[in-house]
């Protein structure tokens, strides 16, 4: 029963950050698209621009002021929640499938002498770290220097995911990831924008000119959270693909994944100020097709070497495969799983013999080739018997291979 309600709390946490999530992006998106489209109005000084907008059947009009409206608004909306919303219902779900399951999906095969509480404090380490970091820095006289700021942070992203494939597995290293630009989001929010905004509307209503600087700040960090959107959800939806986060080049993979999304937004908010450069769309596809090439597995029975020249290993008869099978895959990859914490085979993948592993030749291959399965080895798959299943995998035949 215990799984059974652990289920229904991720599922019901999922759906509440997915929701406060998109609502949170969507603002955000939407507000730097407005600040970004503004047209001056030579007939008012007090209005910086304004903005037009049809949607849902009516016309809208966006005015930003150079300071603040000859009358304030009895109702001021504030855009902080979402933001709040979205990194409380996120820690929910790193709680509930990261932190109470940290044997199966935080610790790797050459962690055994840690504990789970090893596992979990390393990961509230490394997220506290790194969100630190960043705040000295965008408080430091640095972050007045754009290009150079932009160019530290981002080799320090690099230098993060490092870290985090070297701690933890594929996917729970890939949502380290996420979460970490996640929480510097939120913080951008908690620490910097908010703060000013309730400066600047204290000095207003005092009639005390507001500190400009502090307002320019708080615009900086809104501006840097919208390149950091399209790598978080790069983060969020590549735990769907277990070929990119098993591999063994997943760091290369990851950071240049989300380099490529942070051109693409590049791309847009220049063309919020009706500036075109295709090169940043050609430079981002060109990024995912080299990283579409270097993960690519190989084909079966393929090799560095000439055909002429490979002598074939000597592969196990399929009764014994069958057998490393049923041991190794059938306790997660069966009809009614006997692995706590799993209602249904992962992925929908149930694998009972060595024609179901070869129906998945390329998943099974990349799953057990780069040592993510079995799950921090809990059935203690040796390096021979990885061998073997390995050549199997790739030598082996079969009029069935359809993997998809």
């Amino acid at each position: 029963m215990t799984v059974f309600f652990l289920d229904w709390l991720e599922l019901i946490f999922r759906w509440m950050h997915l929701l406060v999530g998109v609502a949170w992006i969507g603002s955000s998106l939407h507000y730097v698209k407005v600040d970004r489209s503004l047209v001056p109005d030579p007939n008012n000084a007090d209005i910086k621009g304004r903005f037009w907008a049809i949607h849902g059947g009516g016309v809208y009009q966006f005015k930003k002021y150079h300071l603040a409206p000859p009358e304030w608004p009895e109702t001021l909306h504030w855009s902080k929640w979402e933001a709040y919303s979205t990194w409380l219902t996120g820690m929910a779900l790193m709680v509930l499938v990261y932190y109470l399951q940290a044997d199966l999906y935080l610790m790797t095969n050459s962690q055994n002498d840690w504990s789970t509480s090893h596992a979990v404090l390393s990961s509230l380490g490394l997220i506290g770290i790194s969100m630190g970091i960043y705040e000295g820095l965008i408080r430091s006289a640095l972050a007045q220097r754009e290009g150079l700021f932009a160019g530290l942070i981002a080799l320090l992203i690099v230098l993060l995911v490092w870290v985090a494939t070297w701690l933890f597995p594929g996917r729970a290293a890939f949502i380290h990831v996420g979460v970490i630009l996640g929480s510097i989001m939120v913080g951008n929010v908690y620490f910097g924008i908010i703060p000013a905004q309730k400066t600047f509307v204290s000095a207003i209503k005092q009639g005390i000119d507001p500190d400009f600087d502090v307002m320019l700040a708080a615009r900086h960090r809104s501006f840097f959270n919208n390149y950091l959107t399209l790598p978080v959800l790069l983060c969020m939806v590549s735990l769907h693909f277990s070929t990119l986060y098993q591999h063994s080049l997943n760091f290369a993979a990851l950071s240049m994944l989300m380099l490529a999304g942070a051109l693409g937004r590049h791309f847009f908010n220049l063309r919020h100020l009706h500036i075109t450069h295709w090169r940043y769309l050609g430079a981002a596809g060109l990024i995912i097709f080299v990283v579409m090439v270097m993960l690519m597995p190989p084909s079966p029975g393929s090799s560095q070497q000439s055909s002429a020249t490979v002598v074939p290993p000597q592969l196990l008869e399929p009764n014994a495969i069958d057998a490393l099978t049923e041991k190794h895959c059938g306790n997660c990859h069966a009809d009614q799983p006997s692995q706590p914490g799993f209602a249904a085979a992962p992925a929908g993948l149930v694998i009972r013999d060595h024609r179901d592993l070869l129906r998945y030749r390329v998943r099974s291959s990349s799953a057990i080739g780069s040592g993510y399965m079995p799950l921090a080895n809990l059935t203690q798959l040796t390096a021979a018997e990885r061998t073997d299943l390995m050549n199997f995998l790739l030598h082996a035949s079969s009029d069935s291979d359809h993997d998809t």
